[in-house]
């Protein structure tokens, strides 16, 4: 066999496990009052928003952290401020803010109350998760987002950890969780030094759900239906994966996902 063969015989068999979790913001006033923001309207956290976003902090803080990547709206950017504040992993760690993590657009909806649209979407006979109002955003307009994100974070991490983290696949992609989910912060990630924390916002979350449930074949929770999975996560709503990629060439390409859990809330009330 020729050295280039193996070589890249031997790539293949390696593989780069790490953590996922997607964190939605705290609450604003908007929300409070049922009222959509989408993109245009780029509100602060409510008092009860920043309460929040402390609690996820606490909640997080001996979560090891190796990447953050933020929506570049205000929202977003202060609720992982708040996280990153508490977490000594995240001290030396450089945020990206990232506008491909934009919350949906909702067109000339935004700003109006969510019952509204709600009504809009009913006279459509649409599902009100999935309705598109006049200028907004469709599915499927989100879903590229969410898809283009997946592709930047995957190159950006597998880039900066393969050399160090690149391990011999001894077992199949995203192996079955070797211990209990028990309703701590580190479920999924004990022992996992790579682990990228993503703040964003509710509607671009369910389609990221959607996207690794449905095309990407992620696993969900035992006991969890899709319907609990496809649901709107309330503010500060974590939910976690395990991602595997392999590197081809000069690239990184997923290989398995699994989600540990989703809209996990236990903060807010602590």
């Amino acid at each position: 066999m020729r050295y280039s063969s193996i070589v890249k015989l031997q790539q293949n068999m390696k593989a780069l496990t790490f953590g996922l979790t997607l964190v939605r913001h705290g609450e604003t006033q908007y929300n409070k009052e049922g009222l959509l923001q989408g993109q245009l309207i780029d509100a602060p956290l409510s008092e009860s928003g920043l309460q929040q976003a402390e609690a996820a902090g606490c909640y997080l803080k001996h979560v090891l952290f190796s990447n953050v990547f933020v929506s570049d709206m205000l929202r977003a950017r202060q609720t992982a401020e708040t996280i990153m504040k508490h977490n000594t992993s995240c001290l030396g760690l450089q945020a990206v803010w990232d506008p491909l993590l934009k919350e949906k657009s909702f067109g000339t909806a935004e700003g109006g109350r969510v019952q509204d649209l709600r009504e809009m979407a009913k006279a459509a006979g649409q599902n009100f998760l999935d309705f598109t109002p006049p200028e907004g955003e469709t599915q499927e307009q989100v879903k590229e987002r969410v898809k283009e994100f997946v592709e930047k974070m995957l190159q950006k991490i597998g880039a900066e950890h393969w050399q160090d983290r690149g391990v011999e696949e001894t077992s199949p992609p995203v192996p079955a969780e070797t211990s209990p989910v028990e309703g701590t912060a580190d479920d999924g990630v004990r022992g996992v030094p790579v682990h990228a924390l993503v703040v964003t916002h509710g509607a671009l979350m369910r389609v990221a759900l959607c996207f690794f449930v449905d095309e990407l074949h992620c696993s969900v929770p035992p006991g969890s239906s899709k319907e609990h999975v496809f649901s709107l996560s309330p503010n500060t709503g974590l939910c976690r994966f395990i991602i595997t990629v392999r590197k081809e060439e000069h690239t990184f390409k997923l290989s398995g996902i699994r989600c540990v859990f989703v809209h996990r809330g236990d903060h807010v009330q602590q």
